[in-house]
């Protein structure tokens, strides 16, 4: 047994022998168990805690914090993007192959910086459910929205202990995009009902994420095809990442809107038969 855990810690050494030393000093970034840990105990407390502590209760008022949540999420994500124009996107990175530049000068630093506030947010974004579960919309509380969130940071965390920047860096930049216009659909519906006539394109924000995995699973794939000094169980690790949430996204977007055309034909067809019945009497 101590022969087996002994190889089991060798290659977990081997392993973490091979991470960016710029980061190791970071919080949470010495080893994945506080983050593996926080994950867990996220998912363990909106399925099962925090409900529970809900249950006799009745749903907290949280209206403006969640405003200032999700604004405050809106200025996280357009820091990431202005970060990843400015350091990467708009500096000559190149879409088709980047790699990792490991030196600490100023701008291989930044762009190690700004991953690292990227995994971070992750975290921040488990207020999504908090705030589900506090108001007792348990309902809303999916196993899409639960993986989604609960997997993100373990997933993140990788990329930022042994690939901060390069190729990798795309991921993020791109769901930052996202999260800027998601969360300011958020933050407008929360002021208030009034706000959603102005809210029609809710199912287009859920087909610009499908996109958004779409087009990450295609930057990560190429490199399968092409030689680029990147790791290739990275290019593995983020493409898969993108092939999972799209069809999992995609299994929601079916389910949402399609269930909704069909009552809407249904309501349509139903109200058709009444008033043709009404008239012919």
């Amino acid at each position: 047994m101590s022969n087996i855990a002994s190889f089991f810690t060798d290659k977990y050494h081997d392993v973490m022998s091979a991470a960016d030393p710029r980061v190791e000093k970071w919080p949470l970034m010495d080893s994945p168990l506080p983050t593996i840990t926080i994950c867990l105990s996220y998912v363990y407390f909106v399925k099962i805690l925090g409900p529970r502590l809900m249950e006799n209760r009745k749903p907290f008022e949280v209206r403006g914090a969640m405003i200032f949540y999700n604004f405050l999420m809106v200025i996280c994500s357009s820091i990431l993007v202005f970060n990843g124009l400015r350091y990467q996107w708009l500096n000559g990175s190149s879409l088709k192959c980047e790699p990792v530049d490991y030196s600490t000068n100023y701008v291989p630093m930044m762009v190690a910086y700004n991953s690292y506030f990227y995994f971070l947010t992750k975290f921040i974004e488990f207020m999504d459910t908090v705030f589900f579960v506090i108001r007792k919309k348990n309902s809303q509380i999916s196993t899409l929205h639960v993986i989604h969130h609960g997997i993100m940071p373990f997933s993140v965390w990788w990329g930022v202990k042994f690939v901060p920047g390069g190729h990798a860096t795309f991921f993020g930049f791109l769901n930052s995009i996202v999260h800027m216009v998601m969360y300011t659909y958020y933050g407008l519906a929360a002021i208030g009902p009034h706000m959603n006539k102005y809210l029609w394109w809710k199912k287009y924000l859920t087909a610009f994420q499908m996109i958004q995995f779409v087009m990450i699973g295609a930057h990560s794939f190429q490199l399968l095809f092409r030689e680029c000094n990147f790791p290739k169980i990275f290019v593995l690790w983020i493409g898969s990442h993108g092939v999972l949430f799209w069809f999992l996204f995609s299994d929601f977007y079916k389910k949402t809107y399609s269930q909704k055309k069909k009552d809407d034909d249904a309501s349509c067809k139903k109200n058709y038969l009444s008033f043709f019945s009404q008239n012919i009497k």
